[in-house]
């Protein structure tokens, strides 16, 4: 089947959503053009901030158009995810109010708090209100709000204002993007007021998030690099990229 160039890298971004990933031999095939082709489709989507390439294919970048449900990040990069979350819950210190974030990774983090000790857990997440409600010595706030569908946590005016209401001693955040240049972002503007509202009312601030994420940019900006006190993340995170973060301000952990 002959395509126009705009009609393949269509078609290339539309798989890699579907799918989650994309393979450069598997489309070579599926498109009827050479590899070579194929690669130079996907240098020109990741130009354009639709897709990252990997050795041999591509994932999609989540945008204003896109973004990956909650239910999709329970089964991807699972194990990487729970080591980021161990090390992410380790950061705790003697902090007694926590904001919790949306998202699967934030969730682990969450499961892996301590129980020995009074705590008090603020998030929007139902999946996190839901996984800490019963249990000792945890006591959780649950912001109020619209509920959105993919992710189940809640945003909108009554989220933000009843957040600005408390001063947190720590903020658990995840983004769906992380740059140097650009810092945290997330595809909604209705999710991003409440991830820089989580921002302003907690005295520090940590990001975990799976290697994948950095470089990527979202349509959000919630947070700038130098206002985190850590970003944890795994050993798939190559150290000199670690290190240019670091330069910034946080500490970066890779586990």
């Amino acid at each position: 089947m002959d395509r126009t160039a705009e009609e393949r890298r269509r078609e290339i971004v539309r798989m890699a959503r579907a799918t989650g990933s994309v393979d450069v031999t598997a489309l070579a095939a599926e498109l009827g053009v050479a590899k070579e082709t194929v690669r130079r489709d996907l240098r020109v989507l990741e130009d354009h901030g639709l897709v990252r390439r990997t050795h041999g294919g591509a994932y999609p970048v989540e945008s204003a158009g896109f973004e990956t449900t909650l239910s999709y990040r329970a089964t991807s990069r699972v194990p990487e995810k729970r080591r980021i979350a161990a090390a992410a819950a380790g950061l705790l210190g003697d902090a007694e109010t926590v904001f919790v974030d949306e998202g699967f990774t934030p969730q682990l983090i969450a499961e892996a708090l301590p129980r020995d000790r009074p705590l008090t857990v603020v998030t929007a997440s139902l999946p996190v209100a839901g996984a800490l409600a019963g249990a000792e010595n945890v006591s959780v706030l649950l912001l109020g709000g619209r509920v959105r569908a993919g992710t189940l946590a809640t945003v909108d005016h009554w989220t933000t204002k009843m957040l600005a209401g408390f001063v947190l001693d720590l903020a658990y955040l995840g983004a769906n993007g992380i740059s140097r240049e650009h810092g945290l972002t997330t595809p909604d503007p209705a999710v991003g007021e409440v991830k820089a509202q989580a921002v302003r009312a907690a005295r520090r601030t940590v990001f975990a998030g799976v290697h994948t994420k950095f470089g990527a940019v979202s349509f959000c900006r919630f947070a700038e690099i130098g206002a985190l006190e850590a970003i944890v993340t795994s050993t798939l995170l190559p150290a000199s990229e670690a290190h240019r973060y670091a330069l910034l301000g946080p500490q970066v952990i890779r586990v």
